[in-house]
């Protein structure tokens, strides 16, 4: 990745509640839940690392030490393990936050929605370059391909514009997502013509949904500061994302991944099977293991 495609800000918006995960979160943040070995959130910062990140904004909430403790340094674990010659599992404790990686914890003081959580990131915002945010719910797996947030960000240095990570869903669940109307203008590109936040399968503009990747100028703040509460009584980013559209370049970027939605149940079983399936030391075992299950009667 060139030096001028890097992406040295990301935002991780990680203050809500995940209700629907109680009680395992009732203490607990959701973004620490572990797929196979490591937490949500640990597989997003490495996303960010990828893409260039030097600095890595969490917005966080009431019950939400656990992850600031996750990337703090771990003196006493790393002495122990270092004593017990445990050289690989000390190698993957240091490496939690690469060298030269900050972290920044600002609180969200009341939960007004994904646009507000990313408005109060600003203060550590101090250059005038894009940022990233990345939204740990959504996991994706990349393959052999950069990850999502790197490709995007080629994307956006080409084409010098905010770029949002987008998917093609089933006509019927457009009602979950917001959706991109716009004009194809290259390989998974689309200039954003307007955004319709949750819109009904029938009064959808199309099927390309926006998931948990965005490229933002920093314009975006201006917008945020004079969107008020839309869908669901929240701060809709992509109400401030539409009026940014209106003075600015904004592309919806179609990533090559498969995106596991870890903020539902279901999604988040589909992506433990799915790692665990490919992990180094536990995927041949695994599979078996899963080949030998009888179906029920």
């Amino acid at each position: 990745m060139s030096a001028s495609n890097r992406i040295r800000t990301v935002v991780f918006p990680v203050a809500g509640l995940g209700t629907r995960f109680l009680p395992a979160t009732k203490a607990s943040p959701k973004e620490m839940l572990p797929v196979v070995d490591k937490p949500l959130i640990q597989y997003a910062v490495e996303e960010a690392v990828a893409a260039g990140a030097e600095h890595l904004v969490f917005v966080t909430g009431r019950t939400k030490r656990a992850i600031e403790d996750h990337f703090d340094t771990a003196t006493e674990l790393e002495r122990e393990l270092e004593a017990k010659g445990k050289e690989k599992l000390l190698q993957l404790v240091r490496e939690t936050v690469p060298r030269g990686v900050s972290c920044i914890y600002i609180r969200q003081g009341e939960a007004l929605g994904l646009g507000h959580a990313v408005a109060c990131a600003r203060p550590a915002l101090g250059r005038r370059e894009p940022f990233g945010v990345i939204l740990a719910d959504d996991l994706i797996h990349a393959g052999d391909r950069a990850p999502a947030l790197a490709q995007m960000a080629e994307v956006a240095g080409e084409r010098s514009g905010s770029v949002l990570g987008v998917e093609r869903v089933p006509q019927g669940e457009t009602h979950k997502y917001g959706v991109v109307e716009g004009e194809q203008v290259g390989d998974g590109v689309t200039t954003v013509r307007g955004i319709v936040e949750k819109p009904q399968p029938e009064a959808a503009p199309s099927n390309l949904a926006v998931v948990g990747r965005y490229i933002l100028s920093r314009s975006i703040f201006e917008h945020l500061e004079r969107t008020g509460p839309g869908k669901g009584g929240e701060i809709q980013l992509t109400d401030a994302i539409a009026g940014l559209r209106a003075e600015e370049d904004v592309y919806a970027y179609e990533y090559a991944g498969e995106r596991y939605d870890c903020g539902s149940k279901l999604g988040y079983l589909q992506a433990t099977v799915a790692y665990a399936l490919e992990h180094e030391e536990l995927g041949p075992d695994f599979r078996a293991y899963l080949q030998g299950i009888e179906p029920s009667r």
